[in-house]
């Protein structure tokens, strides 16, 4: 009889990716206890973090011994080699101090402490490897949490998280290398997170439907890559994903971005660390962007973000230079967020951004005006009216903005688009993934690709030349639109406007013959009722 293996072996592990995530979450959540939200998140996600980290060196550690000539090679030389910082700085992976190592916290995860050594909970072990990290690290000074030692952490079930994570081995799940899974399984619970804290979820959180859109849409490939409201960095993360599944270079795409609550900031730091992003461009501390642009100068290929809708409390300075098209009203920061974005694109630049869809029409405060200036500047490419509930946190229907700044042909596309805005009305797409929430689906014939083959067709790029994608306005769907009809409607932006209804199939059937077929199928259908009904009868008598 084989002997029983104990819970936390590898055998015990989860075997699928989903498995995985659904067992670290299920076993993250008992840790909760009396913890806020916000401290919770830190304490997970910091946890995700360390283990990726130890896990990536480990992984170039080996990488690292093979090359060197592993047992053949001088073991004093080889042992110098590979404590050498830039054989793994500079293939991206952090630096990993001994006390910081996932097998040195995994070991004392359960109150097991060094002999001779005063005893040490698992939380300020896990503290000071936080410490150790930062200090070994330059990039991530600032940015992991210091908070496992606290009275209101549950010690045990912190050490039983952590014993749970190593068994996990999540440098050798599948042939998933540590930074890619460590990245899904990070996405997976910002997910989660966001889910669980509702409204302020979507501070830090934006629906993958979403992002998916925007990026497909746009075709980032090279340049830079900027989000003056980052969150969680999604935006970026998304990017390097479209980048490498079209085999180009991630490292061709430099990033950009600004957060002004710092936890989230931090959270943005870590993910883009885990995905192997380099991280130095979201600045040294968290930053409001409108107080100060900590980018100044600095001209974007793409920019891609989902602002705070109808922001009241924002820092308005009616003397600054980027309201280019008229001073933003006092109570909403819409058309700041959408000016501050213009201001900032390159003269070939483009972007997406999200907003609320009173943006598209509203003319209080002044809105309409810097709407009709911006529309008179020919600076909007495409508008999209997303469907409803992509946002858990929030019942506000959403739009996407997308602006060019050159829409001639040679510019993005083969076709001179100078003049036009293409209407996407989008609303009716998507499935519900539960009560709450909807999303939209992916794949080559999903709905991010019908939204993104409409445009791309429209402006005649190489991913429509690739497909084979004529453009052509769809009834109920989308339309190009010229300058002089949005003006005729009064500068509005919103899509049914433009789109009209879907054509609906003739029926070219006599109206009598119609009725006369529909009772002969009505009368058959009864008949084979009766008939089963029958059937099911006998067999019930049976078995009396």
């Amino acid at each position: 009889m084989p002997p029983r293996t104990r819970k936390t072996d590898v055998a015990q592990a989860p075997s699928t990716m989903k498995e995985l995530k659904d067992t670290l979450w299920k076993a993250a959540d008992k840790l909760r206890g009396s913890l806020s939200a916000a401290q919770y998140k830190d304490v997970i996600l910091g946890l995700v973090f360390l283990k990726y980290v130890s896990d990536a060196y480990d992984e170039r550690r080996e990488v690292l011994r093979t090359e060197l000539g592993g047992d053949n090679a001088d073991p004093v030389q080889l042992e110098m080699d590979l404590d050498d910082p830039d054989e793994y700085q500079g293939y991206g992976v952090f630096l990993v101090p001994d006390n910081a190592h996932w097998d040195y916290l995994s070991k004392y995860a359960k109150g097991r402490n060094e002999p001779g050594q005063p005893p040490k909970s698992i939380g300020l072990l896990i503290d000071e490897a936080m410490d150790a990290i930062m200090g070994a690290n330059e990039s991530l000074l600032g940015t992991l949490p210091r908070i496992y030692n606290r009275d209101n952490i549950d010690q045990r079930r912190l050490g039983e998280l952590v014993d749970l994570f190593n068994s996990a081995r999540f440098s050798r799940h599948g042939n998933q290398k540590a930074r890619d899974l460590m990245g899904e399984v990070y996405e997976y619970f910002l997910g989660n997170f966001a889910r669980a804290e509702g409204k302020r979820g979507g501070e830090f959180f934006t629906p993958p439907s979403v992002v998916r859109t925007i990026v497909e849409v746009l075709e980032p490939n090279r340049g830079r890559i900027y989000d003056p409201c980052c969150g969680s960095g999604g935006m970026f993360v998304q990017s390097e994903k479209f980048v490498e599944y079209h085999e180009g270079d991630a490292q061709d795409l430099a990033v950009y971005g600004q957060e002004s609550i710092a936890e989230t900031w931090r959270l943005a730091k870590m993910n883009l660390a885990i995905h192997g992003i380099d991280n130095k461009g979201l600045g040294a501390t968290a930053g409001d962007t409108f107080a100060r642009d900590q980018h100044p100068g600095v001209a974007m290929n793409y920019v891609m973000t989902n602002p705070p809708f109808n922001l009241k409390d924002w820092t308005r300075n009616i003397e600054d230079p980027r309201w280019v098209f008229g001073v933003p009203p006092a109570n909403n920061a819409n058309y700041a967020w959408i000016q501050h974005v213009l201001y900032k694109l390159a003269p070939n630049g483009s972007a997406g951004v999200v907003m609320a869809n009173g943006s598209m029409s509203s003319n209080s405060n002044g809105e309409g005006d810097i709407r009709a200036r911006i529309v008179e500047a020919d600076l909007v490419s495409c508008m999209v009216a997303m469907p409803t509930q992509l946002f858990r946190s929030t019942g506000i229907p959403v739009c996407v903005w997308f602006f060019a700044k050159d829409k001639k042909a040679g510019h993005g596309g083969t076709v001179d688009r100078t003049g036009e805005v293409l209407f996407i009305d989008a609303r009716e797409l998507g499935y519900m993934v539960d009560r709450a929430e909807r999303a939209l689906s992916d794949g080559p014939d999903g709905d991010i690709a019908k939204i993104a083959d409409a445009y791309h067709a429209w402006r005649g790029t190489k991913s429509a030349a690739a497909k084979g994608l004529p453009y052509e306005d769809i009834p109920g769907f989308c339309r190009s639109v010229t300058t002089d009809e949005i003006k005729t409607a009064g500068y509005s932006l919103t899509p049914g406007r433009y789109v009209g209804s879907a054509e609906r199939l003739t029926d070219d059937e006599p109206i009598n013959e119609k009725v006369d077929r529909l009772q002969r199928e009505l009368l058959t259908a009864f008949d084979e009722s009766s008939r089963l009904e029958a059937i099911v009868r006998q067999r019930l008598e049976s078995l009396k």
